[in-house]
Parts: C-alpha cells; sequence; structure tokens
C-alpha cells in the first residue's frame, strides 16, 4: 500500500435526503481534506427496517437498483472511492442479502459482500428480511490500499477478518448498526480483531435511534497495533493509514507466526453441518 493514505468516516445516515447532495457535499469536503476513500454505516441509504419482523419490498433492491445508482453518482462526483451498502435482491433467486458495495473514484463498483451473520432478536430482526451470505470474503485491492469487509455481527466471529488479511487486507471496513448500550464490548471486539489480524480496522456505526430500537455510540478505527485513531460520533473525520506502520507491525510478534490454514481447515471440515 502507499505510505499514507487519509480515509472519511461519515457517522451519519440519509433517509430524507432525496436529492442527495448532503452526502456529496460531505465526500466533497472529505475529498478536499485529502481522503481518498470514505465509509458509510451499515444500509446507509435505508431506514432501520430490522426494528420490527415485518418486511417491507421497497426496502430492497435488485442489482444496480436505485440506491447503487446514487452511491455511484455521489462517489463520481466526488472523485472519492466509497464504501456503501444496500438490501440486494439476487435476480436468479429473489432472495434479498444485506450487501456492502465497494466503488472506486469513477463510481465504479468494483467489490461487494453480503453479510452472513444476521442476528434475530428485540430490534434487530435481520434474519426477516434478508438472508445470510454464502459466499466467504474476498479482498478489493485498490491501487492504494487492499480492502477486506465485514459487516457489523461478522466481525464477532474472527475468522472473516483473518481470511481476509491472509488475502492481504491491509484496512479491514466493518459498516455496523450497534446499540450505544453495548459499545464498550464492540469497542473491545474491533480492536482485538485489528490486533489479531495486524491491519487497519475502521468500523462506522448508525448515528441515532430509529423507531425505538437503542443505535448509536461512536464510530471507531483503530492501527494494527490496537492504537485507538478516532472514536467519536462527528458527522465527518478524517483518519491517517500509515503503510509503513503496517509493514512492522507484520514483521513483530505475532505477526510473522504462520496461520496454518490447511491445518485449521481440517478442524473445521469436521464441523461442517453442525452449524
Amino acid at each position: 500500500m502507499d505510505d499514507r493514505i487519509l480515509v472519511a468516516l461519515l457517522t451519519d445516515v440519509f433517509l430524507e435526503d432525496l436529492d442527495h447532495l448532503r452526502l456529496r457535499d460531505y465526500l466533497l469536503e472529505a475529498k478536499d481534506l485529502g481522503a481518498t476513500l470514505a465509509v458509510l454505516p451499515e444500509l446507509p441509504l435505508n431506514p432501520w427496517s430490522p426494528a420490527t419482523r415485518e418486511s417491507i419490498e421497497e426496502d430492497a433492491e435488485p442489482s444496480g437498483g436505485p440506491r447503487q445508482q446514487i452511491l455511484s453518482r455521489v462517489a463520481t462526483e466526488a472523485g472519492i472511492a466509497l464504501l456503501g451498502g444496500a438490501i440486494v435482491t439476487d435476480s436468479k433467486t429473489g432472495k434479498r442479502y444485506n450487501t456492502a458495495l465497494f466503488y472506486d473514484r469513477n463510481g465504479r463498483l468494483i467489490g461487494q459482500y453480503r453479510k452472513i451473520h444476521l442476528p434475530e432478536e428485540k430490534g434487530y430482526w435481520e434474519t426477516s428480511h434478508y438472508i445470510p451470505g454464502t459466499d466467504p470474503p474476498t479482498v478489493i485491492p485498490m491501487s492504494e490500499v487492499t480492502i477486506g469487509i465485514q459487516i457489523c455481527s461478522d466481525i464477532q466471529r474472527p475468522q472473516g477478518a483473518q481470511i481476509l488479511r491472509a488475502q492481504g487486507a491491509e484496512l479491514l471496513l466493518v459498516p455496523r448498526a450497534t446499540s450505544s448500550e453495548t459499545y464498550k464490548r464492540w469497542k473491545l471486539i474491533l480492536r482485538a480483531n485489528a490486533i489479531m489480524s495486524e491491519a487497519y480496522l475502521i468500523s462506522v456505526n448508525r448515528p441515532f435511534s430509529e423507531f425505538g430500537v437503542d443505535i448509536g455510540g461512536p464510530s471507531l478505527a483503530v492501527a494494527p497495533d490496537g492504537e485507538i485513531l478516532f472514536e467519536g460520533t462527528d458527522p465527518l473525520a478524517i483518519v491517517e493509514v500509515d503503510g509503513n506502520k503496517l509493514k512492522a507491525i507484520g514483521s513483530q510478534y505475532p505477526g510473522y507466526l504462520p496461520r496454518f490454514a490447511g491445518l485449521y481447515s481440517q478442524g473445521w471440515s469436521k464441523l461442517i453441518g453442525s452449524e
């Protein structure tokens, strides 16, 4: 990766921003401040529909749908790479997935990822709205940095982050929608994943309660040594990702320890069917 890149955290959602000028203005400001990519929360153009078990048709869209077009357009207009997301309906199966969507600065979709680990509890009735993804995460190479994506609860199961780092991910992006009451736990887990993966990790949260659900709490940016680079609810924050630090961490303990993918895959294979 480059010696130094700047990343923007946008702790905001854009539900009533019908012309999406507010989102575009955030991205233009981030670009002016030197950021090359920006990260939005989980499902940033959707209301938090998992607040109830009722599944609404309008919350989902086909591949290339209106929310995806908006994300592509504002990335192009601002000239900045962008991680957003939408509930995307598979054209072949008709099944819905909570999908992270990564656009380059020209608005081209260069990577996507379907959320695998779905809560099903009060305020987070997610399995009523979309189904778990069935593909393991893969990295998204950029000229500046190699990206890995997890969505919210996925980071509670560290194998995804570990696989991404083994593939060469240098920056893990984790959009989320979590409650302020549980933030201390999330902070611990996010920092642990950054340290264990020896990667930068940026997690952007939805900013406020919706439909009576306690959503909120800080967004977080963590260096691979566990240093907190940003922790807060500012609508726009900029953090630095340092390629030299990443290289140094990788050469130190435990970074040089092998991951033994084949060995551990034997153990996991024996558990197939027991999930």
